[in-house]
């Protein structure tokens, strides 16, 4: 039978008791998971651009094709960024509101071998795996 941990909202906020089945010291809390994911998404979108301070493509490029396919690109993977950061965001409020790792399908706990895997998981694996 697989173990399965719900959070609530102050975890990860400060010192924790924990009881005998002891977390790995090495294992970061849900709570700094996704706020250190959230930093990489933000300094990814940065690189890419995603400000507005700064546009890497030189329009005076001779292969204005490449330009373009190029721009598609980064278009494309600052959308995906987005979309993860949408997804980082909504696993946050989920654990400030105390309903982090309950399956938006079937209201079951979600195992914490996915939450480690996935940290902004929906879905149990029995419904994820239900909606492909």
């Amino acid at each position: 039978m697989s173990r399965v941990t719900r959070f609530g909202p102050s975890e990860g906020a400060g010192p924790a008791v924990h009881s005998a089945a002891m977390v790995d010291a090495v294992t970061p809390t849900p709570r700094l998971a996704l706020e250190a994911e959230r930093l990489r998404v933000n300094e990814q979108l940065t690189h890419l651009g995603h400000d507005g301070a700064r546009d890497s493509f030189d329009e005076n490029f001779a292969d204005i094709g490449q330009v373009t396919a190029e721009r598609g690109e980064v278009e494309a993977l600052v959308g995906t960024l987005l979309d993860t950061l949408q997804d980082i965001e909504r696993a946050l409020t989920k654990l400030d509101a105390g309903e982090y790792g309950i399956c938006e399908q079937c209201h079951q706990p979600i195992a914490s071998a996915r939450l480690e895997a996935m940290p902004t998981a929906r879905l149990c694996i029995s419904c994820a795996s239900k909606k492909r």
